[in-house]
């Protein structure tokens, strides 16, 4: 029912309007008045109205400056302005103001009752297409993420001009403009000893929380699945920017005080002076970030420049020195299992550091190191079952092993190697399960309940997971594979049939007509009887 109000100083006239239309049989509820506009604006922040009634001439305020502040604050509100004046300036003015209807007194009810219906028409056809979009918006939150996190990949790579990265962020309503930049790489995981349920309910909630506390700063946030969230704060000046990670990052700290089995990993890099140097930023937070595989405590660690100086094989070296947990293929291991391809020289780095300066200036401890992680890539593959005959020997390359830098070098080869034969396999693996979802859909397009959520537990996956691998191995996000599939058979229907289109819409999955015409239009550029019509 469509709330009316009524803003007029004569008290004959306001009483009239308001005693002598049956608004409630007419399906209206008129809920206040008010005798000027200074007296009628609070009432209608407060009661919200559908329609304002307005007197053009009151006094304290009048109702041309009442349609102004209403229109301001409400733009959804629709006003009609009665006046005993007919001259065109007012009318004019009131136009330009957003006022729906002019209307001049003296005015009988049926009249005003008529104007009124067909406003009512107009509101509630807004309605619809406001809850239409609000629909539309909310399932295709999916491809909103997937793009902000296109957007971030080459903000970070470098590999668009500024004008392009500015249109894409244009295009998904952000704003990437600043003085300076610094990137925040950030992952929250449970202990090993939480259940899922746990584990989802409290990561969840902690990244929602952080997030808030991010956007509170004006930083930007970009979802990177299964290896956590990115930021990028922005700010004036450098001082600013560091301002901002403090707070962030002591309030994370406080955050985590309440969650003692959640662990929370992060790397900052340092501030960049423009957009084009991003990418240093980046990369220095990649860096910083490695350091969770040496850890199991909480801390969001910033970049340090650790310049190595040159190597001298005359250094005293005593292999007693080393600790021999830092030496561990499990480390190795752990990474080869949970880390990313181009993360793999930010953990060279972050693994060699620990063994100290002296370390590897001894050619005898560097073919020692080479051996443990060539055999610690070789167990991995043979755990994958995948082949090995790709992998350089140690043997073969101890003598290009000849100092720190080359024989990181070499560690970073094979271990890359090793990652490749990974991917590939999980990339066949995947392939199975993704001909498995779009085989589902094939069967289940027509339920209007099919979704991610549905099909992750059809496929054993977790929704973040599958939406992430479909993506991969598609091109294209769940939802608009979907939405493609669905306006593809519904295309085939209107050429191939004479069914209704409140049919075919039920038939393809949706149950609400209005929102199939729209969700047809919106990506097909016509009505559904339009391109019946064409074809």
């Amino acid at each position: 029912m469509l709330k009316i109000f009524l803003a007029e100083d004569e008290f004959v006239v306001r009483e009239g309007i308001k005693n002598n239309i049956d608004w409630a049989g007419h399906g209206y509820e008129f809920v206040g008045e008010a005798g000027d506009g200074e007296l009628a604006l609070p009432m209608i922040e407060r009661l919200k109205p559908d329609i304002v009634i307005t007197d053009i001439k009151m006094p304290f305020m009048d109702g041309l400056e009442l349609s102004r502040l209403i229109k301001k604050e409400f733009p959804w509100i629709e006003i009609i302005i009665l006046s005993g004046y007919a001259e065109f300036n007012y009318a004019k003015e009131a136009i330009s103001i957003g006022v729906a209807h002019y209307l001049t007194k003296p005015i009988n009810g049926n009249e005003l009752l008529s104007q009124i219906d067909r406003l009512a028409e107009k509101i509630e056809e807004k309605k619809r297409e406001r809850e239409l979009k609000e629909k539309y918006m909310a399932e295709m939150a999916e491809n909103s993420v997937e793009d902000r996190r296109k957007l971030f990949r080459h903000m970070v790579t470098g590999d668009l001009s500024l004008s392009e990265m500015l249109e894409l962020a244009h295009n998904l309503d952000m704003d990437i403009s600043a003085g300076q930049y610094a990137v925040l790489l950030l992952q929250v995981i449970s202990g090993h000893h939480m259940t899922q349920t746990e584990y989802s309910g409290s990561v969840v909630y902690i990244y929602e929380r952080i997030e808030e506390m991010i956007e509170n700063e004006g930083a930007l946030i970009f979802d990177r699945n299964i290896e956590g969230k990115a930021v990028i704060f922005r700010a004036d000046t450098r001082e600013e920017i560091e301002e901002k990670e403090s707070r962030v990052l002591s309030g994370i700290e406080e955050l985590l005080k309440e969650y003692e089995h959640i662990t929370c990993y992060g790397g900052i890099g340092e501030p960049a002076g423009r957009l084009s140097e991003l990418p240093i930023s980046f990369r220095q937070a990649s860096q910083a970030y490695a350091h969770r595989f040496f850890t199991t405590k909480s801390g969001i660690r910033r970049y340090v420049n650790n310049e190595h100086g040159a190597v001298d094989e005359r250094e005293n070296f005593s292999i007693s020195s080393i600790d021999p947990e830092k030496v561990s293929r499990t480390r190795i291991t752990e990474f080869l299992r949970k880390g990313q391809k181009d993360e793999t020289e930010f953990f060279m780095d972050e693994f060699l550091d620990n063994l100290g300066d002296g370390a590897l200036n001894s050619g005898m401890f560097r073919n020692y190191l080479a051996t443990e992680v060539y055999f610690a890539v070789i167990a991995f593959l043979d755990e994958l079952g995948a082949d090995k005959s790709g992998i350089e020997t140690f043997d073969v390359a101890a003598g290009d092993i000849r100092d720190r830098e080359a024989a990181k070098e070499y560690f970073i080869r094979i271990m890359q190697k090793a990652m490749d034969l990974r991917d590939a396999g999980a990339s066949n693996r995947y392939g199975t399960v993704i001909d498995e979802v779009k085989r589902y859909i094939e069967e289940n397009y027509g339920d209007e309940e099919l979704s991610l959520n549905k099909l992750a537990g059809h496929v054993n996956f977790s929704p973040n997971h599958l939406s992430m691998v479909f993506s991969a191995q598609t091109g294209m996000t769940f939802i608009k594979y979907l939405t493609d599939f669905r306006m593809n058979k519904a295309k085939e229907l209107l050429r191939c049939t004479s069914k209704r289109g409140a049919d075919i819409s039920y038939e393809v999955g949706y149950k609400d007509p209005h929102y199939f015409s729209y969700l047809f239009k919106r990506t097909q550029g016509m009505t559904p009887t339009q391109y019946r019509e064409r074809s």
